[in-house]
């Protein structure tokens, strides 16, 4: 009898560790826990026209509509963090978010600290002169003074800090905002800013008289979402990017931020 009571009190104690492993709150999923929490938290760095900026109190652009077509797949409401673009990662890692859309470039640097989307946006690093530079291809930017916003993959490819880039910035200046670097360059403490394509026409086409962006790009580079390392929440952020171009809503979303220009 002792042994049947001691086998008995062993197999309740190996049920209840396969309860609690299956049911505990550590085994819930990324979407069982946003669901649970009515809401998705997206992050962000809202200084980057037209993907994402600030109009009057309010926080738009091209990722915000698309976050919020997956706060909707998902039933639930969309949060936004707006934070500095080089914290973006971070906090993703941190917990303090469920995903970061903030036209963020899939680079392999970054893919070993998180996983990402399909791509839904291809983009490139633009170069951005006075008008009177004698800067007028990539090359031209050897030995020169650059601005960057900081943390941006304009910031990594000017730094250089591997050593794969083909061009030798002499000097690179780094900015928490596209806008910072563009003032500098206009009061002459820079001799050209590398930014995103579509934040930089933004930008020449509001001191157009001062600045210009050359044809040529520094590079050719895609976006896509960024997630915690084998978050499920991946294969719904990729369902709602495939739905989004098959319906052509996402031509839709973009041509609506980018046509202003």
């Amino acid at each position: 009898m002792k042994i049947r009571w001691t086998a008995a009190v062993a197999l309740a104690a190996l049920t209840a560790v396969t309860f609690a492993g299956c049911g505990g709150s550590g085994s819930a999923s990324a979407t069982d826990k946003i669901k649970k929490a009515g809401k998705v938290v997206m992050t962000t760095n809202a200084e980057f026209e037209p993907f994402e900026y600030k109009d009057g109190d309010e926080i738009t652009g091209i990722d915000i509509e698309i976050s919020q077509a997956i706060a909707d797949k998902l039933g639930v409401k969309l949060e936004i963090s707006d934070i500095a673009f080089d914290s973006l990662i971070p906090s993703l890692n941190a917990g303090k978010a469920d995903f970061i859309a903030a036209g963020m470039t899939a680079t392999e640097d970054r893919r070993k600290n998180v996983d990402f989307s399909e791509a839904y946006f291809n983009a490139s690093q633009a170069i951005i002169v006075t008008v009177d530079s004698e800067i007028a291809s990539r090359t031209d930017l050897n030995g020169k003074i650059v601005g960057v916003q900081q943390g941006t993959t304009g910031d990594s490819y000017c730094t250089n800090e591997d050593g794969s880039s083909d061009v030798q910035v002499g000097e690179v200046k780094r900015y928490p905002k596209g806008m910072d670097a563009v003032s500098d360059l206009i009061a002459g403490r820079l001799d050209a800013v590398v930014i995103d394509n579509f934040p930089a026409e933004k930008l020449v086409g509001k001191n157009a008289d001062t600045i210009k962006k050359l044809d040529e790009a520094l590079t050719e580079e895609e976006y896509a979402i960024a997630l915690p390392k084998g978050s499920d929440l991946t294969d719904t952020v990729n369902e709602t990017i495939k739905e989004l171009n098959e319906s052509g809503k996402m031509d839709e979303i973009v041509s609506k931020y980018i046509s202003a220009e």
